[in-house]
């Protein structure tokens, strides 16, 4: 963990004060509460581990809903009632912004995601993605890119090392970065483009063969959280937000292969895509 100056450590410390605050009001009520969290696919894994903390400190329950960034978008401006939003990208929880559908200034980026280039199978996907350019598989997953940042990721790649245009016949789309995952590990596709953090166990990529893609062949796929209006009232929705962006979290999302922002400060730390 990095700070910059004494004046971001000042910062980071108002934070760990607000968060502590945040999460004794959240606890200290006649009962706990509900917290209704719509969560990216690409978060499952780390928001189960989150969730789990969450609760055990603060006494309130998580109610999640997994999917995808766009199919939630469209859930919230219909009315669902979720309380929190978890997007994988920033240009949802903005549209909600400008649907004057979220509290003001509560919009914080909670995570940076990565790119992977992932078989169930050894020796299938080599470390430096050559695999793409011989073409010798039938099928290739991603995420719908129109609904899923990791699908437009995946297409930016492709189209960045000149072989979109010989793999289209091969892409098969899921209408999640869950579903996608789905179709590799299942073996209905040879390989496909997922989240890092659908892979990585224990810091490090464990099962078939991978190639992390590089930060700078793809637009940043920062994950921004926001409050929701039907959240503004309900003081679990605030403590889940705030514990988001405690240590404690931030030390599981950065397990899973996301960057993390220290608040106060520009710094990031990575696991395994620091290029």
């Amino acid at each position: 963990m990095k700070f910059l100056s004494g004046k971001s450590t000042v910062g980071h410390l108002k934070t760990g004060i607000r968060i502590s605050l945040i999460l004794l009001l959240g606890s200290t009520g006649v009962q706990a509460a509900d917290v209704h969290v719509a969560v990216a696919a690409n978060f499952t894994k780390p928001m189960e581990t989150i969730a789990a903390g969450f609760e055990k400190a603060s006494g309130n329950k998580v109610i999640a809903s997994f999917g995808s960034s766009g199919k939630l978008l469209e859930q919230i401006k219909n009315g669902a009632p979720f309380e929190v939003f978890l997007s994988a990208d920033q240009k949802r929880p903005q549209a909600v912004e400008a649907a004057d559908l979220a509290v003001p200034d509560s919009r914080f980026t909670y995570a940076i995601g990565s790119l992977v280039l992932w078989s169930a199978q050894e020796g299938v996907v080599d470390d430096k993605g050559e695999v793409l350019k011989s073409g010798q598989f039938q099928h290739i997953a991603i995420a719908n890119p129109e609904t899923a940042p990791y699908g437009k990721a995946a297409l930016e790649t492709m189209s960045g090392l000149g072989v979109l245009e010989a793999l289209q016949p091969k892409i098969v789309q899921g209408d999640s970065i869950a579903q996608t995952h789905a179709f590799v590990s299942s073996g209905n596709a040879e390989l496909g483009f997922v989240a890092l953090s659908q892979v990585i166990n224990d810091g490090e990529i464990s099962e078939g063969s991978s190639w992390v893609v590089p930060l700078d062949m793809y637009e940043p796929i920062r994950q921004d959280a926001v409050l929701l209006k039907t959240g503004e009232n309900n003081a679990a929705a605030k403590a889940l937000l705030a514990y988001l962006q405690s240590d404690a979290a931030r030390a599981v999302i950065a397990a899973f292969g996301y960057a993390v922002s220290v608040p106060g400060t520009l710094a990031e730390t990575t696991s395994l895509n620091a290029e």
